[in-house]
């Protein structure tokens, strides 16, 4: 058995090496590097695949959420209601724009925002909600629409770990994750389900007008070359890139499945383990699983966690420090118990190996080691 992989982008590499290193000496070769055809033609093509009017490449899903916040007119001051259990990228360009970071905690089962406790953080400076698609799969993106029509807020959806994911509203219409709120943002970073070989982001619209802002602002403020209408950043995905993720979405469904088809193995072994459980299906979004996230009781995670490592197999723990107690966000004076299912969460949970290449030999080397474990423990 070869070394076992948290993300196998060389295995996947391997599999579509023809197609990669055709569209790569194909862009070389036009010098078309920055804002060239593969550019607009991979927009073209996420759009279609996500039924949705406009897709706005940029450099990284941190700027793909900056620009957003910049395009949609914020003030400073103005609160956004974000989860506390996700990465750092969702709140820090909170903070750098001057607008207020409000922290709730997630549901504990789905890893998701909690709508009931969005619903207690909504004051009169809240501008936005931000439910981040964690893991994999949707956020209650029925009950945030109804908040969020209802006192008037925006809707940016942060869907770096969920493209291709499908979320079902009441009566049985599907939409894509990053296609319901007023702006979706994702990220392209090579470990996503879609990823490209280096760094990469997109915003999602169907306004056209948030379009036009959007595509403006990633290029220096400008609607027309050397008229800068609009305070904006450089943030470009580039060409190379754009033709890899053009070939790689063309794949995304089949990865996806695949990563269900070892999700669904790993349920299958692991589910009557005791001292741990397996990750929860929301029931009215599907989950694509960029990962596969336990919780493990009775505190017994990190020697978990060393064992697996004794054994050479990896795992992760996202996010070991919530962010409410992270030292750059302690001038909000958050309490450290002010959010106990992020607390209890950070102490919890235990992701391991999933990618596109993942083999039930290798699961069954990780599963049998797991069930060691609590057998002694």
């Amino acid at each position: 058995m070869n070394k076992i992989q948290m993300v196998d982008l060389l295995g996947q590499y391997k599999n579509i090496k023809t197609e990669i290193d055709r569209v790569i000496n194909s862009v070389i070769k036009s010098s078309a590097f920055i804002r060239g055809p593969e550019v607009r033609a991979f927009e073209e093509e996420l759009a279609d695949y996500l039924g949705v009017k406009h897709v706005i490449g940029c450099a990284n899903g941190t700027d793909a959420l900056q620009i957003a916040m910049m395009g949609l007119g914020l003030n400073p001051g103005d609160e956004v209601i974000t989860t506390d259990f996700t990465f750092i990228a969702t709140v820090e360009v909170i903070a750098l724009l001057g607008l207020k970071p409000v922290f709730v905690d997630p549901d504990p089962v789905t890893f998701n925002i909690s709508v009931d406790n969005i619903k207690k953080a909504i004051t009169e400076r809240t501008k936005v909600i931000l439910p981040v698609h964690l893991f994999g799969q949707c956020a209650d993106m029925n009950a945030i629409s109804a908040l969020a029509e209802k006192y008037n807020l925006f809707i940016i959806e942060d869907t770096a770990q969920a493209t291709g994911a499908e979320y079902s509203f009441p009566g049985g219409k599907m939409q894509k994750a990053g296609t319901i709120g007023d702006v979706g943002t994702t990220s392209f970073f090579p470990s996503k389900n879609l990823g490209c070989y280096g760094d990469g982001g997109a915003l999602f619209t169907n306004n056209d007008e948030l379009a036009v802002m959007f595509r403006s602002i990633a290029n220096h403020g400008m609607t027309k070359k050397y008229y800068h209408d609009h305070i904006g950043v450089n943030s470009r995905l580039d060409s190379i890139q754009a033709a890899i993720l053009r070939v790689k979405l063309k794949h995304l469904d089949e990865y996806n499945s695949a990563r269900q088809r070892a999700a669904g193995y790993y349920d299958q072994k692991l589910g009557n383990t005791r001292g741990l459980d397996i990750p929860a299906r929301a029931t009215n979004s599907s989950h694509i699983f960029h990962q596969y996230t336990l919780k493990i009781k009775e505190g017994l995670r990190d020697k978990l966690r060393t064992w697996l490592q004794e054994k050479d197999i990896p795992s992760m723990i996202y996010y070991p420090v919530p962010l409410h107690r992270q030292q750059a966000y302690s001038y909000l004076n958050y309490k450290s118990d002010d959010l106990p299912h992020t607390n209890n969460l950070a102490e919890e949970v235990l992701s391991l190996p999933m990618h596109t290449e993942l083999t039930e030999e290798v699961q069954d080397y990780i599963c049998n080691a797991i069930g060691e474990f609590f057998d002694n423990n």
